[in-house]
């Protein structure tokens, strides 16, 4: 039962990490990166549609992305929900392909996407912890109703620890990563 909880601590831990190492990917460095558009939603039917599943984004260039909408006709609202986000950046429609310019980053904007990157690091952190109170949460229950001892409680409660202290570790080890690729530009 405790081996059960363990290792459903770990996959949710995982997933916490992958989501947190999701979120910097689209703080964007000096180079163009498709990646960038990702959290965009268009408009389309009344439905808010992910980007990727209305145009193909490439990078043209290191410094600019290209957007082919495939229905012409989404060619504006596509345009108003890059605009829009809060990536700062400004499209220009040319006929059926919208290239968004990359402007270069600023000392000032670079620090304000490091505190971007920081607050997203430490939801990483409470996202793990959050995920270590459910398991002793789960192994309290256990004791509750006699299933397992007090020490059998709290070597599982420990083994968790070091497996939070694991992830938690390696959410700072990205967040030092991303600080470094976005102080090198």
């Amino acid at each position: 039962m405790i081996n059960e909880i363990k290792k459903d601590t770990q996959a949710r831990m995982e997933k916490s990490l992958e989501t947190f190492k999701g979120h910097i990917a689209k703080v964007r460095t000096g180079r163009a990166q498709p990646s960038l558009l990702d959290g965009i939603q268009v408009e389309y039917y009344g439905a808010a549609t992910p980007l990727r599943q209305l145009a193909n984004v490439v990078a043209e260039d290191a410094r600019t992305l290209a957007v082919t909408v495939f229905d012409r006709s989404l060619i504006s609202a596509v345009e108003k929900a890059i605009l829009t986000s809060d990536l700062g950046l400004n499209p220009a429609s040319a006929g059926t392909t919208i290239r968004v310019p990359l402007p270069p980053l600023t000392e000032e904007r670079r620090r304000d996407l490091i505190k971007i990157v920081r607050g997203e690091a430490e939801q990483g952190k409470i996202a793990v912890r959050n995920v270590r109170r459910d398991a002793n949460d789960q192994i309290k229950a256990l004791l509750k109703d006699k299933e397992i001892s007090e020490d059998e409680e709290r070597k599982a409660q420990d083994e968790i620890q070091k497996i939070t202290d694991i992830f938690v570790k390696k959410v700072d080890e990205a967040l030092a990563e991303k600080e470094k690729e976005l102080m090198d530009f």
